[in-house]
């Protein structure tokens, strides 16, 4: 009997095997891509979403066979590289994933092919310097040290050497480094008003707020604003009392020792938050996302790591959350007029809708055009050498979009999206990101 043609029920997530020796052996994983990219192939719905996919059918329309049993072997690794596991193929487009037969889950069977590579030491130092986010953050953080590295990244002889040291490519968006970070800025002003939690369906009313190394270090505005909301909105704030990476750019590595490793410090930090009443937000999607979804699969027994699953937020998830229960301030001081918004990819894949146009939508006089393309920034992907100009290519419908739609801001949940998309537009222009707008419609 043939197998059905399509999936009817929602995409459900197999836990991520990666402690089992077979799923570090390469005769295995060679099946296994051999046959996704069968599928793959034969399909061909995902041709558009990143350059992944048009690798691949390259390779197969280049073989002798016109099928993927003609391509090499040692080219499989091609497609791995070019995936940074955005999941979109998985949660809009693929319509084989589980509970479908065929069992086809790409972003993770990349993700195996990556710690694959990892463990046998297939990996460049310029990788893992860029994911080595904390250590990358705590050495230019320092304020001389921030000053010169700031400058380097915006002179043309600093990014040559960069490139040249390092394989950064010279046109790619660096973030800046920021001496005084967002947990310094927020400890002194944090909790300096007493206010009454008013829980509210899944919410507590009290944010514990998971700063996270990007919005600590290179953003620290976008904590001050999440604050500022939060408190405006009368909810009482404070901080993870610890944190190191949430463990995203290792696992977009392969790394995932590293991983376990900040798992292990993350977890226990935040749980004596969430044992004392406090939910969870973090201002960067890719870093919910892995609490949400990464850590839960690659550890389905560990108890800790479920309930976290469970207590933390994106900012405009809780926001709506206590909308529901007429608990939100929307009394906005200053309308917005048109919006071009970027619903960044590991939001979208969150499966929660999109929380951030509803919030904004309620704002007086302001509407919203939602671009849901992926940026292809990444993180790390679009400031190497060898990616930046592919990087920009996935971008540029959404940079076409916000160039048409003529609104008064740009905006993304992610902050490097953001800057991906300004970029790309070759005006000066600035993205806002969506906080720091709901901020200025509060009129704070």
């Amino acid at each position: 009997m043939a197998a059905r043609e399509g999936n009817l029920e929602a995409p459900t997530r197999h836990p991520l095997d990666w402690k089992n020796p077979d799923f570090y052996n390469e005769d295995s994983l060679n099946k296994e891509l051999e046959r996704v990219y069968d599928i793959c192939h034969g399909c061909r719905r995902c041709v558009s979403l990143c350059e992944a996919f048009p690798t691949l059918f390259d390779l197969v329309d280049e073989s002798d066979t016109f099928e993927v049993d003609g391509v090499d072997k040692k080219d499989f690794m091609k497609v791995v590289d070019q995936c940074y596991l955005c999941d979109l193929c998985y949660m809009t487009k693929c319509p084989y994933t589980p509970p479908h037969e065929w069992n086809v889950d790409f972003p993770h069977l990349m993700l195996r092919a990556k710690a694959i590579k990892h463990k046998k030491g297939d990996v460049k130092t310029r990788d893992k310097i860029l994911s080595a986010t904390d250590t990358v953050g705590n050495l230019a953080g320092i304020p001389v040290v921030s000053t010169i590295v700031n400058a380097t990244n915006n002179n043309a002889l600093g990014r040559k050497v960069l490139k040249s040291v390092l394989g950064v490519h010279p046109d790619a968006t660096i973030p800046k480094y920021h001496s005084k970070t967002g947990r310094k800025r927020l400890s002194s002003t944090i909790m300096q008003k007493a206010t009454e939690a008013k829980a509210a369906g899944r919410t507590t009313g009290k944010v514990a707020i998971f700063a996270t190394c990007y919005a600590n270090r290179n953003e620290p505005h976008l904590l001050e604003d999440l604050n500022a909301v939060l408190e405006h909105n009368q909810i009482p704030t404070s901080l993870v009392d610890k944190e190191v990476c949430c463990g995203m750019p290792k696992l977009e590595l392969g790394d995932l020792k590293a991983v376990e490793h900040a798992k292990n410090v993350n977890i226990p930090e935040m749980m004596k938050k969430i044992n004392a009443g406090w939910d969870i937000i973090a201002p960067v999607p890719s870093c919910v996302l892995m609490f949400k979804q990464e850590l839960p699969l690659m550890f389905p027994e560990d108890a800790d790591v479920q309930t976290v699953k469970e207590h933390i937020f994106d900012p405009f998830e809780y926001l709506m959350l206590r909308h529901r229960k007429e608990l939100l301030n929307t009394d906005f001081k200053k309308s917005l007029g048109k919006i071009a918004y970027h619903a960044a990819c590991h939001l979208r894949v969150q499966n929660m809708g999109l929380k951030t146009r509803e919030v904004l939508q309620l704002i007086e006089d302001t509407s919203i055009e939602t671009i849901e393309r992926c940026s292809g920034h990444d993180g790390t992907y679009a400031v190497k050498e060898e990616y930046h100009e592919l990087s920009m290519k996935i971008c540029r419908p959404v940079i076409t979009k916000v160039q048409k739609s003529e609104s008064n801001y740009y905006s993304s949940d992610c902050p490097m999206a953001g800057h991906q998309i300004a970029n790309g537009m070759k005006d000066d222009s600035s993205p806002y990101h969506p906080l720091t707008l709901l901020r200025m419609a509060y009129g704070l």
